[in-house]
């Protein structure tokens, strides 16, 4: 059963229902008695029920009580319109849909319960196994987190809300000025319209998006901020005032008075908060323009020339001191045309005729204007002033206010809804031209690296500049004596601050400083921590270094390991010298290539070539899924079969640390899962690993998960991450992978929260955003099957094996049956005896793909299948790539279960076609995968085809990767399968996914044909035929479990 949340606001709750699909759905109870006189609501088919409900609450831990509403849903005639396939696939001929009223169970929210609910909504809509958020309940997650900035930033206002009864409550609101203003325009805009349908049954919802949103912020607003101080006391002989003040904190908002005194205090909030209301309701904003003064040139005889400087022409002295005054202009800007700005004189002159045409004449400009001067002038004195002078035109200033209103004045008039409009060398992106230090260093030229290490301690000087001019000590004394905080140079306005010009004089005397190379490095890349502080200036070795590492100067290109069997691709080649580079430096390397580019191959002969080159023996430890754990002992012995494996998984395994570091020494390459990471963790740790690399490096995105402390914890000379997927859900995952990569790169977590995550995540602040690429850029290399530089080298069709291991429970039952059927064979001949054998065949089959399939029961699926395991975590790194994929299975029942399985997992519709589906349904299938739907929806992302049904006859171009999920052992049956992604129409490249169980008779058919490739199609023409001809000793041979089938 597949339950989908949904959430919808009105009366100051948020009603959350579940639908679910009708065979699930709580049965609907038969009309009964006469015909009521008031029309009712039907019953939706799709709701959940009360007690699943009432459960599912508890679950979650909510405090709300289960309850009946009327929503009003896009319907046909009969029911409404399910927002999932899962719940019910859409009609053929949907009909005409037209909005209906439904009664459903519903959970009433108040604020607790929607601040915990919303934030455990998982980003990827997944609660648990089959219960899913829908759109509307993630929608209001994101309105949350708009609510949640607008308290961080205090843009929040006191209030007194009253009632028709004369109660009244002191509540915070929001201001919804400026940005904010525009962010809620924005997001209510997006509001789907489930998340408004609740009504009653005689009127649909008519409240629209803007207020539902409005309201919904503005109850989070206050219940964020009372969850924070304590509350203050309400002592009854305190005045109205301090009791409002005191019902602003903690739980009870209500403020108790007789009538008139509480309406006579509800007017006097009312006209405080005016300003506010009236500047939000106002067709348009006031605006500030700060203007610079005509600046003219020095000819060089102490006269001006006359010209206006040419920034660059060669009349400009290297700096000017202009003395012409600076303009801070008031001007007006309608909201629906931005590009007009009238001056605000012009309305007090009696104009503002162009004003009035474009806003309708429906607004008090004059009013606005004068409630607006009377707020800027809170925020910025000189405004007050300048009103005093007669008809507001602005003011004038020198350079000292100039640079009091870009640094003092201009954040708050923006942030209180003003506009404001600097100059472009003030707002343009990256840092403003100021005096900044760098670090300068002298190292020799790199001579093969030898000996270097970026642990060694250097000396460095500091350097001034300003921009990209270098500054002596002298042009420092110099920009101090002018007294004035803006200068022009060289065309550039330049911001002074007398305290950075008394440090960089400070830093310039400071000589024979010490650092390591590696605190350098990320000096260099911004990680400096000084604010004044603008990377350094390097020769010799350590510029080269540094060169390589921004991609100022190309990596060199090794040769391939001479024991790696296999050719790299040129991107490949590319790839594993970069991770050879970072390997050299001891600096940790995240290669997130596109699944199917050879994250494996490239990993691989980066170790094998620090096995070749490495003057001790090195070994490295290998984390993975436990799924993958046989893949990459399989991978290593074929690409690099000189290279010692260890597998460090079982029962059997070495525990001890003192045994354990025995026998890893022993070995190039130790492979273990991420489970056994965090259980043998202090034995781990025992280990002097000459690297440590994580496979599926998502797996440590929670900084706080054992396996993810585990991780870092591991001692190591570098570390290396492989992911497709190196940020999942937001950039907090960055820092959990670059605290295990390069320790402290990022800073603390706190700090790197700080800096980063909450800039980035609740404004997308792009300075934050280019900081974050330049301290991590040089240490992720991510490269899409799309790019330019790399597509010419891949084939159209990329073909691979995919190794999966055994569950004890799976190895049991093979064992078992291998056992049992050996025994039964030895008694027969003949046709009873092919006959057994093919049974035995398919038995092994079904086990191989899942024990519920051989068993036949209607048992769990998950946790209980290797090859299932492999497949979920295949295709979630598909989806979150936006791909589509086709997945072959012989067995309409292991069908059914995989898209069971998989639905329930990612909430996705997964289509399956097999022999028993109408032709008509067959084309709807086809057509749905093949092209997104007319309003913009994907088609289900996921195509699961029986071999016989779907293995030939169709065109499925969409999906560029294709899954058997078991063999048919025919080349040519699986050539044409595959062929229904890879044919004409194809613009993608194609990747073939072959799924084998390690150490059984998949493994072993496998190898048979690979050993006889040439005549394959004789072989296995006629399907398994052939495998009855084998006596019974080879079908022990060919059957029996090796000991790495199991996981």
């Amino acid at each position: 059963m597949s339950v989908f949340f949904h959430a919808a606001f009105d009366a100051g709750r948020l009603w959350l229902w579940g639908e679910t699909a009708r065979d699930s759905a709580v049965p609907l109870p038969p009309p009964r008695g006469r015909k009521p006189r008031q029309p009712r609501a039907l019953s939706s088919p799709f709701d959940i029920g009360a007690e699943a409900l009432d459960e599912i609450a508890g679950l979650m831990d909510l405090a709300a009580d289960v309850n009946r509403a009327t929503l009003w849903l896009p319907s046909t005639a009969e029911r409404p319109v399910a927002s999932s396939p899962l719940v019910e696939e859409p009609p053929e001929q949907p009909g005409d849909v037209t909005l209906r009223a439904w009664e459903t169970t519903v959970l009433g929210l108040e604020t607790d319960d929607i601040v915990k609910l919303l934030t455990e909504c998982p980003p990827d809509r997944t609660f648990a196994p089959g219960l899913f958020a829908a759109a509307d309940l993630v929608y209001w997650t994101m309105a949350l987190r708009f609510a949640g900035a607008i308290v961080a930033r205090g843009a929040v206002l006191p209030d007194l809300v009253m009632n028709a009864d004369d109660s009244a409550f002191a509540r915070w609101r929001p201001a919804f000025l400026g940005r904010d203003a525009q962010a809620l325009a924005r997001l209510a805009h997006a509001m789907p319209d489930a998340a408004r349908s609740v009504g009653t049954i005689a009127a649909a919802p008519d409240t629209g998006p803007a207020a539902v949103l409005a309201e919904f912020v503005a109850l989070m607003a206050d219940g964020l901020i009372r969850r924070e101080p304590e509350a203050l006391p309400k002592p009854s002989r305190a005045t109205l005032d301090d009791r409002w003040l005191a019902a602003l904190t903690g739980g009870d908002a209500a403020l108790k008075a007789d009538g008139y005194e509480i309406r006579e205090f509800a007017q006097r909030i009312g006209q405080w908060r005016r300003p506010v209301a009236v500047t939000a309701g106002s067709p348009v904003r006031l605006c500030f323009r700060l203007e610079e003064p005509l600046v003219l040139t020095d000819s060089g005889d102490g006269k001006d020339s006359g010209q206006e400087d040419d920034e660059d022409g060669e009349n400009a002295r290297a700096v000017v001191n202009p003395t012409g005054p600076w303009m801070v202009r008031f001007l007006l800007q309608p909201h629906d045309d931005p590009s007009l700005l009238v001056p605000a004189a012009d309305l007090c002159d009696g104009g503002g005729s162009e004003l009035a045409r474009l806003t309708g004449g429906k607004a008090d400009l004059k009013e606005f204007l004068l409630l607006s001067f009377a707020q800027a002038s809170r925020l910025c004195p000189p405004v007050e002033a300048s009103l005093k002078r007669g008809i507001p035109e602005g003011f004038e200033t020198d350079a000292t206010g100039a640079v009091d209103f870009l640094t003092k004045y201009a954040a708050g008039l923006e942030q209180a809804g003003f506009g404001v409009l600097l100059p472009s060398w003030w707002t343009a992106k990256g840092t403003k031209t100021r005096i900044s230090a760098r670090a300068k260093v002298r190292a020799s030229k790199m001579q093969g690296g030898s000996g270097l290490s970026l642990d060694e301690l250097v000396k460095f000087d500091w350097e001034v500049a300003l921009g990209d001019q270098t500054l002596s000590g002298q042009d420092l004394m110099a920009l101090a004596r002018l007294k004035t905080p803006l200068v022009r140079v060289r065309g550039q306005w330049v911001l002074l601050d007398a305290a950075e010009i008394k440090e960089a004089a400070a830093r310039l005397k400071r000589r024979g400083e010490q650092a390591t190379v590696r605190d350098l490095v990320r000096m260099a890349l911004g990680g400096g921590g000084d604010s004044d502080i603008e990377g350094i200036a390097a020769e010799g070795w350590i510029d080269e270094l540094l060169g390589r590492l921004t991609g100022r100067e190309p990596i060199d290109d090794l040769p391939p390991p001479k024991g790696l069997e296999a050719i790299l691709r040129p991107y490949q080649g590319r790839g594993y010298s970069w991770l050879s580079f970072l390997r050299r430096w001891e600096l940790g390397a995240c290669l997130a290539d596109d699944m199917g580019l050879g994250k494996t191959i490239q990993t691989l002969a980066l170790i094998q070539h620090d096995r070749e080159t490495a003057s001790s023996k090195p070994t490295v430890l290998l984390v993975c899924p436990t799924s993958v754990v046989g893949n990459w002992q399989r991978e290593a012995a074929r690409f690099t079969p000189r290279l010692k494996v260890m597998i460090h998984h079982g029962a059997a395994r070495t525990k001890t640390a003192t045994e354990l570091s025995r026998e890893c020494r022993r070995h190039d390459l130790v492979v273990t899962s991420y489970s056994l990471l965090q259980r043998d963790a202090e034995a781990l740790k025992s280990v002097p690993w000459t690297g440590v690399v994580l496979d599926e490096a998502q797996n440590i995105k929670n900084p706080e998960t054992r396996q993810a402390k585990a991780a870092r914890a591991m001692k190591s000379g570098y570390r290396v991450a492989l992911t497709g997927t190196p940020v999942e859900n937001n950039v907090g995952d960055l820092w959990s992978l670059m605290e295990f990569l390069n320790p402290g790169f990022l800073g603390t977590q706190t700090a790197f929260k700080r800096n980063f995550f909450v800039p980035i995540q609740t404004r997308r602040d792009g300075d934050a955003i280019n900081r974050l690429k330049s301290l991590t850029g040089p240490f992720v290399l991510r490269r899409l099957k799309t790019d330019k530089s790399i597509i010419d080298d891949l084939p159209e069709k990329l073909e691979m094996k995919v190794f999966c291991t055994l569950t004890k429970e799976q190895a049991s039952l093979y064992a078992a049956v291998v056992e049992e059927q050996l025994n039964a064979l030895e008694q027969a001949d003949g046709i009873q005896r092919r006959g057994m054998v093919l049974a035995t065949l398919a038995k092994l089959k079904q086990i191989c793909n899942h024990p519920a399939q051989f068993l036949g029961d209607n048992t769990a699926i998950d946790g209980r299948s290797g090859k299932l395991a492999r497949l979920t975590e295949m295709l979630e790194e598909v989806l979150a790539v936006g791909e589509k994929a086709l997945v072959f299975t012989q067995f309409t029942e292991m069908g059914d279960m995989i898209q069971r399985h998989l639905q329930e997992n990612f909430g996705r519709e997964v289509i399956f076609l097999h022999g028993g589906v109408p032709k008509a349904k067959r084309d709807r299938m086809v057509e749905r995968f093949q092209n997104d739907g007319a309003d913009g929806a994907d088609g289900p992302p996921i195509f699961l085809l029986s071999l016989k049904a779907g293995g030939t006859g169709l065109t499925l171009t969409a999906a560029n990767h294709v899954f058997h999920y078991d063999r048919w052992w025919n080349t040519a049956v699986e050539n044409q399968a595959t062929d229904r992604a890879f044919r004409i129409g194809q613009t993608k490249q194609v990747q073939v996914h072959k799924f084998i169980c390690a150490g059984t008779l998949e493994d072993k058919i496998d190898e048979m044909i690979e050993a006889k490739k040439s005549v394959a199609e004789a072989i296995v023409g006629a399907g398994e035929d052939w495998l009855t001809e084998l006596n019974t000793s080879q079908l022990r041979d060919l059957l029996s479990l090796s000991r790495e089938a199991v996981g």
